[in-house]
């Protein structure tokens, strides 16, 4: 990859970070979401396909980046946002998230939608 994006930036998401969150979601699918600031589109490299997009992402993303990362991409996960809120609540309220940088990072990567929906995970979490 990091030949093709000829030494650019990029970050390797999707289902595999997803999951690991810990927030109900058990997505699968062939494709390695990459980010980056060069291409996108779908690209196969030997015996994987690669989902290239050009987007914004920080070089060394906290944990709470992929929980932002997987509300953007709820649809691809499977899951609705719904039952993401009510997880991330929940985690949030074991201590398993750091608010203040989950809502500094839903403000900086988030549609509105998603910065909507960390901001009332948080209230339900008793977080203000």
């Amino acid at each position: 990859m990091r030949g093709f994006l000829e030494d650019t930036p990029f970050l390797l998401t999707g289902p595999e970070r997803w999951n690991a969150l810990g927030l109900g979601t058990t997505a699968v699918f062939a494709d390695q979401l990459v980010y980056n600031m060069k291409r996108s589109g779908r690209f196969r490299f030997g015996n994987r396909t690669y989902r290239l997009r050009r987007v914004r992402f920080p070089r060394n993303p906290e944990p709470e980046w992929f929980v932002v990362d997987l509300l953007e991409n709820r649809d691809m996960a499977g899951v609705s946002l719904d039952s993401l809120e009510r997880a991330l609540a929940r985690a949030i309220g074991t201590g398993r998230w750091r608010p203040d940088t989950l809502r500094e990072t839903a403000a900086t990567y988030g549609t509105r939608r998603t910065q909507a929906a960390v901001n009332r995970a948080l209230e339900k979490a008793g977080v203000s």
